[in-house]
């Protein structure tokens, strides 16, 4: 950005049937986007992305309308439902700004701590991360949990910002360094940290979802977990190697227990059924654990492998004085 020339800002919103939160989640940002404006820290040209990620509900008609009486708005719909980490990556690759904000459509980030992210691009800082102070909005297990997911990633060395989920600042630099990560198996949290640029953290408040549900229930947070461990880290695979000569070393020393107690004869006359159940079970129960991982590795190169596209755009929409620009059938797919 040249000196002297205003910020032109981007704020990208991924959207899975967001019908409900849509209406107050664009009211605020529009007013945030509009303060800001009006202060002289960012342009006019500043805009706010949509992400329709194939949602069944009245999602994109009321991105539509949102598009056609504000030039603020720019809505990017998706053909079907690719996921939130997809759907986020394409709106970053798509969104055009200086600096680029993601944050999720129910607005439990606490939009004002976007001028302590601008601040601190200003400063210097490429990435800025925001981490929640606290968790007493979640529940009990879902603090466990998380605090869980965190340390689990730590000691299988990726490197996550613990309280930190998807509301962040990149530059445009930040941008276009991640837009060269193609993997299938997308974790933006992990991708994010090894771009190695200048990275600053503002820590928020995380408020109430305001309305509908939320997508990330225990099966997703499961999932989002296990794509993040294994996407970045090859330890479970070493932890399985190192398991396996546990039960080995543990098998002979066992083994030779026994043959010393049978040429002895000082052998504990226990029924036999256990000696033999046990480890059977034993075994069986890890083969099965490894062939699991194992197999979670392997099924991770087959999608890379394959290299579909991530996701497809359908169209991207913007205000009508821009219609022969900015309105497309169809968009890049990656």
């Amino acid at each position: 950005m040249a000196s002297g020339q205003k910020l032109v800002l981007a704020i990208v919103v991924p959207c899975l049937n967001e019908g409900l939160t849509l209406p107050t989640t664009a009211s605020e940002l529009k007013a945030k986007v509009e303060a800001l404006i009006d202060r002289g820290i960012i342009d006019q040209a500043s805009r706010i992305y949509f992400v329709d990620d194939g949602s069944t509900d009245n999602t994109w008609a009321y991105i539509s309308d949102l598009v056609d009486n504000s030039e603020t708005f720019i809505g990017i719909k998706l053909t079907r439902n690719c996921g939130h980490q997809y759907a986020l990556y394409a709106g970053l690759l798509q969104a055009e700004g200086d600096a680029i904000i993601s944050i999720d459509a129910d607005l439990q980030d606490d939009i004002n701590a976007i001028d302590a992210m601008l601040e601190k691009y200003q400063e210097g800082s490429e990435v800025v991360l925001g981490v929640r102070k606290d968790r007493q909005t979640d529940g009990k297990f879902k603090r466990r949990s998380a605090a869980l997911h965190y340390w689990l990633s730590a000691r299988f060395g990726m490197e996550a910002v613990p309280n930190h989920a998807d509301f962040r600042l990149m530059s445009r630099r930040a941008v276009d360094m991640l837009g060269q990560y193609r993997e299938k198996n997308l974790y933006l949290r992990g991708i994010v940290p090894l771009l190695g640029l200048q990275t600053s953290l503002v820590h928020y408040k995380r408020g109430p979802r305001l309305a509908g549900e939320t997508k990330y229930g225990l099966r997703a947070m499961l999932a989002l977990s296990a794509q993040g461990i294994t996407s970045f880290s090859i330890a479970p695979l070493r932890f399985i190697s190192v398991l396996g000569l546990f039960v080995f070393v543990t098998s002979t020393v066992l083994g030779l227990w026994a043959l010393h107690a049978a040429l002895t004869g000082n052998h504990p006359g226990l029924p036999g059924w256990a000696s033999t159940v046990v480890p059977i079970y034993l075994l069986g129960g890890l083969q099965l654990l490894a062939i699991g991982v194992a197999g979670e590795y392997i099924g991770k190169t087959y999608m890379e492998v394959k290299n579909r596209p991530t996701y497809q755009i359908e169209k991207i929409s913007k205000h009508a004085p821009d219609a022969e620009s900015g309105r497309r059938n169809a968009g890049p797919s990656v």
